[in-house]
């Protein structure tokens, strides 16, 4: 397998998630967000979605300690539908957990108390701080929904939530290197801007260790999540999350053929493909579906055509 497709298969193990694996770094920011003073990394139990089969769903990071269930998200582009989705992680975990247990019992099964978070990092103006609601989904509001999820999004770009970034190093580490990649971008090419900033950062002592260990991982996954975050700012500048409902123009239907055929060659499922271009589901799987025939080599006219 070369180092392309070696990468593209593990997107979802960003820097982020490959940083917070480490159970004494995801302790830290654990007691960061609840103000809590954990010193036994031992004690937390990293329950982190990495797949669900038939959703192919994979969350970045999720914990569980003192009855406490914590699921962590890294957001580069403004997600809407992150309630939704952590509603399908969370029940992807509370059925784990309840595996041996009798739900028809008399008794009450108790469960972890769940937290949502979403650590925004993008470059679209964004407050410090806001709730992102399952219930603003529904067609029909109701004043009090049946059902509801509450997602945190908490700004981490400089000068948002200081003092969060202070309780927690590897937070605040982690954003003085992305923004290090984002001022080397403006003056060289991506590859040579990621190099130069992991560089940097370990001369700074910044993410140190973590950088020496993984460097060559780190540079890899740094590329293609710019790549990808480039990606879904032009879908959203222009227009194509509107899809094919409101009909597209050649151009742009070819556009979306080709960056779907991309993916397709990546080995990336039609579910992730949605996630990660904002596109409507049928309408992505509708593209695979007619691109299959035409695999490896993706003839774009020629699926257009048959589109």
């Amino acid at each position: 397998m070369n180092d392309d497709i070696y990468v593209t298969v593990r997107y979802k193990d960003t820097v982020f998630r490959l940083l917070f694996k480490d159970k004494q770094r995801l302790l830290e920011l654990y007691n960061a967000i609840n103000d809590t003073n954990y010193t036994n990394s031992a004690e937390l139990e990293v329950i982190t979605l990495e797949n669900a089969v038939y959703m192919s769903m994979k969350n970045d990071v999720s914990c569980l300690l003192d009855m406490r269930m914590q699921l962590y998200e890294q957001q580069s582009t403004v997600n809407p539908n992150m309630p939704l989705r952590d509603l399908m992680y969370v029940c992807s975990q509370y059925e784990k957990y309840i595996i041996k247990k009798d739900i028809y019992s008399r008794r009450l099964i108790k469960l972890p108390t769940p937290k949502f978070i979403v650590f925004y990092n993008g470059t679209e103006k964004q407050p410090e701080c806001q709730e992102l609601r399952l219930s603003d989904a529904f067609e029909i509001p109701e004043e009090e929904p049946a059902l509801e999820l509450r997602v945190i999004q908490l700004n981490i770009n400089t000068r948002y939530n200081s003092k969060l970034l202070a309780k927690c190093p590897s937070l605040f580490q982690y954003m003085q290197y992305v923004n290090q990649v984002r001022e080397y971008r403006q003056k060289y090419p991506l590859k040579e801007a990621v190099q130069l900033a992991v560089d940097y950062c370990i001369e700074q002592g910044i993410l140190n260790d973590f950088l020496l260990a993984n460097k060559a991982e780190v540079i890899k996954m740094s590329i293609f999540e710019y790549d990808e975050e480039l990606h879904k700012k032009t879908l959203h500048d222009e227009g194509y999350e509107d899809g094919f409902q409101d009909g597209f123009d050649d151009g742009k239907v070819s556009n979306l053929i080709d960056l779907v055929c991309r993916k397709l060659r990546k080995c990336q499922t039609p579910e992730t493909i949605a996630d990660d271009l904002l596109e409507d589901l049928d309408t992505v799987r509708h593209i695979c579906d007619v691109a299959s025939p035409f695999a490896p080599n993706y003839d774009i006219k020629e699926i257009q055509k048959r589109l």
